[in-house]
């Protein structure tokens, strides 16, 4: 009789610790997210003139993709983005204006329940995981991150953020957490121009209010102790892109959006920087996209000591990218690819095989972060139903994928096809379209919208724009 009690109660604590360890076989996730880093601004990216040996420990041992877009390039609408799955532009601020920029969507003006029920923190609290922040946040009131559950480690995106956030890994958890790591830079680069073009009352506001911004950017555009000027442009500074000139017959949109801002510093910067200014202003953006690299490395120095580092998912991504200096342009907005396409990579030891690079699938990190990371949880987690799981792609499944994928601008939507195709539609300036090939021109410093051998591919373009990704615009 004991010896049954006995054997029942072994039975029963095989039961606990089996139904525990299935509880723990979901992964820790850690999504790192810099601040304006196009997608070729990584030495694994192929690019000399920037050293970033942590982001590319990401990519070399897991996947890397070659061909991912933010659903806007600037920074609310994308984070806004990334935490509903949702395009930015389905939101409306208080003057019922959509959430196309920084100004409309910080001042998104309510959020549904069902936005709330199948947001991604949601459907990670189903899934029994702990919600974790630090950093930059630039969310609307309605989604601040404490109000969908997340504890805040520091709003701090520097330093301080890569110490904290290596400080929680460090703990013992007693449950799956999903840590959201958004470090500041490469976005420090924004303020070259706003500084060079501003009068003495906006340059003291910056001084105040900014003082660590500018600190970091003097430091990126310092030239290297022991080198000479001539030296250094010759051998160090990298060389204007290759896309330098504004594109051929380009959107008149794009002049309406560069006067817009009554600061005009994006005006000024491509009417006046010279070609020494353009190439200090990208020796500058690689350092700061080195800056942020030193502390991805702090990130996984804490994973790799903490011995999770094979029950934890590493995503590692951007916001938006920079144009700096293509098509005389700096900052974002627009929907050149330097501006919209942006680094995504993946890595979980021994799930994800490492050294993988994938060219051909077009993924979206604001509509495929959520059922991806759901996918990972345990739970079906879906928003924008366009949205796609990137799991088989990391894990090397046969998966069915989508041919187009649309975007959205301040001044302009678009639609990318998987044979190179790029259809934009602008409205800041009435009615106008550009057809892109990006096979051909993969700089984009023409377009092709006129030519006979594309009014095919024109009209199917505007079908993908008109009928899957936006209807009524």
């Amino acid at each position: 009789m004991r010896f049954r009690k006995f054997l029942l109660c072994g039975v029963c604590m095989v039961l606990v610790l089996s139904a525990c360890h299935e509880q723990r076989t979901a992964p820790n996730i850690i999504f790192i997210v810099t601040d304006q880093q196009r997608e070729s601004m990584m030495s694994s990216s192929g690019n000399p003139y920037v050293h970033t040996p942590a982001m590319d420990y990401i990519a070399n041992n897991g996947i890397r993709f070659t061909r991912v877009y933010a659903t806007n390039p600037v920074c609310s609408p994308s984070r806004v983005s990334m935490i509903t799955g949702r395009f930015p532009g389905y939101f409306y601020d208080k003057n019922r204006r959509q959430a196309r920029n920084n100004a409309t969507s910080v001042n998104i003006a309510e959020v549904s329940d069902l936005v709330y029920e199948t947001s991604l923190p949601a459907y990670l609290k189903e899934a029994g995981y702990e919600l974790v922040l630090g950093g930059k946040q630039h969310f609307p009131a309605p989604l601040h991150p404490e109000r969908l559950g997340f504890r805040i480690l520091t709003e701090d995106g520097r330093d301080e953020l890569a110490e904290k956030a290596a400080q929680f890994i460090r703990q013992p958890q007693s449950k799956p957490y999903f840590l959201m790591v958004s470090i500041v830079n490469p976005h420090d680069i924004c303020y070259m121009a706003i500084r060079d073009f501003a009068d003495s009352l906006s340059l003291l506001r910056l001084q105040q209010n900014a003082s660590a911004a500018l600190e970091n950017l003097d430091n990126a555009l310092r030239i290297p102790e022991g080198i000479d000027r001539d030296t250094f442009f010759n051998t160090y500074c990298p060389p204007l892109p290759p896309n330098f000139d504004i594109q051929e017959d380009e959107a008149k949109a794009i002049s309406v959006f560069l006067d817009r801002d009554p600061r005009s510093f994006r005006r000024r910067a491509r009417e006046e920087y010279t070609e020494e200014q353009w190439r200090m202003h990208r020796w500058a953006y690689a350092r700061l996209t080195e800056m942020a690299d030193r502390q991805v490395q702090v990130i996984l120095d804490a994973l790799r000591e903490s011995g999770q580092e094979k029950n934890t998912l590493v995503i590692f991504s951007s916001d938006h990218g920079e144009n700096d200096g293509s098509h005389r342009l700096e900052h974002k907005n627009v929907l050149y690819e330097e501006s919209v396409k942006i680094p995504f990579a993946a890595m979980w030891k021994g799930q994800i095989k490492p050294g993988q690079v994938d060219s051909l699938h077009l993924v979206s990190l604001g509509l495929d972060l959520l059922p991806t990371v759901g996918d990972y949880a345990g739970v079906a987690a879906v928003a924008d139903a366009r949205g796609k799981s990137l799991r088989p792609l990391f894990e090397g499944k046969k998966t069915t994928w989508r041919e187009s994928l649309g975007i959205e601008g301040e001044i302009s939507r678009a639609v990318l096809h998987a044979n190179g195709l790029k259809y934009i539609r602008y409205d800041a300036a009435g009615f106008e379209e550009r057809l892109m090939d990006l096979n051909k021109d993969r700089y984009e410093t023409t377009h092709f919208t006129n030519d006979p051998l594309y009014q095919q591919g024109l009209e199917e373009m505007r079908q993908l724009f008109e009928n899957d990704w936006f209807e009524g615009f």
